[in-house]
């Protein structure tokens, strides 16, 4: 893909570190991603970009990249991952075996040791690196990399197991989200309590290895005690996941992210399993074929962790009735009433400060397209998020080097 010069000297700045005020991620580039591929013009676009380097919609401004405290090398760099440390240097490292080797084979040989912790800074460190993918740019893929690997959270791929034998076979995402919402509201399960057990107090596992930084997070904290302890629902792997064809198994998992995104509309976290996986959709396909089906297993698995950490999960009954309104909802024969349609839609991302909502409207545009304009993705697209409070935490300083 050869891009337009702006767009290439945007992508390619390296002036700003990839986080900031602690482990905020820097996501500027994700929406020149997405902005571009709206169809938004240059003026719009650099608009947006210095905007955000100035004041994100947290109130904080980029921040200027940071020495590395540790040389990351070949033959090092397994023993930093997740340490939040150097990530300058792994973007040197990155940059460097990308020119001698190519891009497919740097991937190939790092991302099955990379990609189990893909759900890390929240899921952003595979954005950048999907997203850098999906438009065909190296350094902004570098950077992927390399923050993959400074935010490495594992989601305990090696605990992956087959269904009960006894369970009947689940044909559709939708019947394996049924299920696991029927246990979350099965008041014998008790999962609720047994998550907010589960996680704990941040300061008593920050005293046994939790980065204190993660504590100080609140919701990346949760994510990481909850990927750390996991439940047996979680490593569950549905039938349809292992046989389907693989072009199957990703629009099931794009049907089950905007049934969830669906059922809390403008969810923040859930916002967040759909830009994901575009970023993991275009990842596999940079990959060898025989690891495109564990890049999805990775995705269900991560994407559980991310649920249950909210001690919550979207009711069954709304999930079914979800599942029926849309099952044959298409959007030919008609356009929809004025204000929903895709025009209004791309025109009120274009003027939103809050990046989530251009990447949401990008993603689902594209997989409406694809899945023969499925009414669904059209309306998820238009549920439009708010950027978050900060939590308490944000009262202390960040702890990073």
């Amino acid at each position: 893909m050869t891009l337009p010069r702006w767009v290439d000297e945007l992508l390619d700045d390296r002036r700003y570190h990839i986080e900031f005020n602690g482990h905020l991620t820097n996501h500027v580039k994700h929406a020149v991603v997405a902005l571009v591929g709206l169809g938004a013009s240059e003026q719009r676009v650099r608009a947006y970009y210095e905007q955000y380097a100035r004041l994100t919609p947290y109130g904080y401004g980029l921040e200027p990249p940071r020495a590395p405290r540790h040389v990351i090398t070949e033959a090092s760099w397994a023993e930093h991952l997740g340490r939040r440390t150097s990530y300058a240097s792994y973007c040197e490292l990155m940059e460097r075996l990308i020119q001698e080797r190519g891009m497919d084979a740097v991937l190939a040989r790092y991302l099955p040791r990379l990609l189990p912790g893909w759900v890390g800074a929240f899921t952003h460190a595979t954005i950048h690196l999907g997203w850098a993918l999906d438009i065909d740019h190296p350094w902004m893929a570098v950077e992927g990399l390399a923050y993959m690997a400074f935010s490495f959270v594992s989601c305990h791929p090696e605990r992956i197991a087959p269904p009960p034998p006894e369970r009947p076979r689940e044909g559709r995402a939708l019947d394996s989200l049924l299920r696991i919402a029927g246990r979350w509201e099965d008041p014998g399960v008790g999962l609720r309590r047994w998550v907010e057990e589960a996680i704990g107090d941040p300061e008593t596992w920050v005293a046994t290895g939790t980065h204190p930084e993660l504590a100080r997070s609140g919701l990346q904290y949760r994510i990481a005690r909850m990927l750390e302890v996991g439940h047996p629902l979680m490593y569950e792997t549905p039938a349809w996941l292992d046989t389907d064809e693989l072009p199957a198994v990703w629009e099931q998992l794009y049907h089950a992210v905007t049934l969830l995104y669906l059922a809390q509309p403008g969810d923040f976290v859930l916002l967040h399993l759909i830009t994901s996986l575009h970023a993991m959709e275009q990842i596999a396909q940079r990959l060898p074929p025989e690891q495109h089906r564990s890049v999805a297993r990775l995705f269900w698995l991560g994407m559980l962790g991310i649920v249950f950490s909210r001690a919550d999960f979207p009711q069954r009954a709304t999930l079914a009735a979800l599942g029926d309104s849309f099952q044959d909802a298409v959007d030919i024969g008609g356009p929809p009433r004025q204000g929903q349609d895709w025009e209004h839609i791309v025109a009120r991302a274009f003027e939103e400060a809050e990046e989530h909502n251009p990447k949401l409207v990008y993603v689902l545009h594209r997989v409406w397209k694809r899945s023969g304009c499925r009414a669904l993705y059209r309306v998820a697209a238009g549920c439009f998020t708010s950027t978050p409070e900060l939590p308490k935490s944000f009262e202390h300083p960040p702890t990073e080097e």
